[in-house]
């Protein structure tokens, strides 16, 4: 191959170089130095170059990419997103809607994102029917930093704040907590291995209690409220593995947070619905970037928000509202968790869930094999079937399949036939 430079080269190089057009001269780029001939000759295919013309490089033809490329990824998160969501997101990426830019290019106090982030927050508040008097915040740092950011935004160094810990989530929360205010657990699922949701009424609550805090759904241990505690004070909600998955009241709720990565969106979007009246009595200590009152007084543009992750957040959320919003999404994954949930129960044992039935997650669904040491072999012989990330969280092990809105009802399936043939050959 040549290496002299020409502008059909660079162009190959760079196909985003469409100023370069063919009726340029190009005596300019024959008066660069060429560069010293190689010592070793090698080849590049490129049979494309012959062909296509600059123009088609411009206009790169749609992708190929169908489903049977795509896995069926029962990761806990960054989770599956919809197939026609990606699609979308796909066809928008280089212009978004004729603005002649990507997302990711755009300045986030123009009109073009302006209308991304507010279209994005309007069809939330539909989904979820969040009421006038709540503010939306779209953050950053995952839901582990509003583990800081609601005791600093809510209390004061003193202030008791009531804490149901029922897995691993909840309790980090709890010990964040104890930095800037005087947190208590009164009741903690640990000794059961976070198998268990407490009764309401056996709660002890604390009288003076600032807040109640719940994590909804434990992610690594499956376990999830059906209906929600009745707290003296505010009930407060680490939402972010069932987040939009099925309908909530907002108004039972001070805040709630979640991060976008399980259900809504790619990882780098946290998600805050808060009270309005909850907002402005920061402790002095609050960094301006955990300050609520600051982002709500900005809409969300502080500083650069995670733009791209907010744009697909939005496209999440129409995608939602098109499937006939929360109830329905809630259907279909009642029906996807049952017949895993059945496929488990119906093993004679073979594969067991530890979760008390009553309160298995819909989202995530843990599970251990009779014989522990044949799952290593189910998790690689599911890979090869095309089933990935079924491996239990580090810290409590087995297998895990986290089931979000996205999954579609084949993945289960899919699963759970290869579930049966699994036991086939191994009981």
């Amino acid at each position: 191959m040549a290496t002299t430079t020409s502008p059909h080269s660079l162009l190959l190089q760079n196909p985003n170089r469409h100023h370069l057009k063919p009726s340029i001269s190009t005596s300019h780029f024959n008066a660069l130095p060429l560069p010293s001939p190689s010592p070793k000759r090698f080849s590049i295919s490129c049979s494309a170059a012959s062909t296509t013309s600059p123009l088609e490089l411009q206009n790169p033809p749609p992708s190929h990419s169908s489903s049977n490329d795509r896995v069926f990824n029962f990761a806990a998160g960054p989770a599956t997103l919809p197939e026609s969501v990606l699609k979308k997101a796909e066809s928008e990426l280089i212009n978004w809607r004729g603005s002649g830019m990507s997302v990711m290019e755009m300045s986030h106090r123009g009109k073009d994102f302006t209308s991304i982030i507010q279209k994005a927050e309007s069809d939330l508040r539909s989904l979820l029917d969040i009421p006038s008097d709540y503010a939306v915040l779209f953050l950053q740092g995952g839901a582990t930093t509003q583990f800081a950011a609601i005791p600093l935004n809510l209390c004061k160094p003193d202030d008791t704040v009531d804490y149901v810990v029922t897995g691993s989530w909840g309790d980090k929360a709890f010990k964040e907590a104890q930095k800037y205010c005087k947190p208590k657990v009164i009741w903690s699922g640990k000794a059961e291995k976070y198998t268990k949701i407490p009764a309401f009424e056996d709660l002890e609550q604390s009288p003076n209690a600032k807040y109640l805090h719940i994590c909804a759904n434990e992610t690594i241990h499956g376990v999830e409220f059906k209906n929600y505690p009745n707290p003296k004070n505010l009930l407060v909600a680490d939402m972010s593995s069932n987040f939009c998955s099925k309908p909530v009241d907002i108004s039972k709720f001070g805040i709630i947070y979640a991060g976008a990565q399980k259900n809504v969106g790619p990882s780098g979007v946290t998600i805050v619905i808060i009270r309005k009246d909850l907002i402005g009595g920061a402790q002095d200590i609050t960094p301006v970037m955990l300050d609520f009152k600051i982002h709500h007084e900005n809409n969300s543009l502080y500083n650069t928000p995670p733009c791209y992750g907010i744009y697909m957040c939005g496209l999440v959320f129409e995608d939602l509202l098109q499937q006939g919003g929360l109830k329905e999404v809630e259907k279909k994954n009642k029906k996807k968790a049952d017949i895993l949930y059945e496929a488990i129960d119906q093993s004679n044992g073979f594969f067991r869930c530890p979760v008390e039935r009553s309160v298995r997650s819909l989202m995530n669904v843990p599970f251990t094999l009779e014989k522990a040491e044949l799952e290593g072999e189910f998790i690689k012989e599911a890979a090869k079937e095309k089933m990935v990330q079924l491996k239990g969280h580090r810290s409590v092990g087995g297998m895990r399949a986290s089931i979000y809105n996205a999954m579609p009802l084949a993945g289960v399936e899919k699963l759970v036939a290869f579930m049966k043939d699994f036991q086939a050959r191994h009981a």
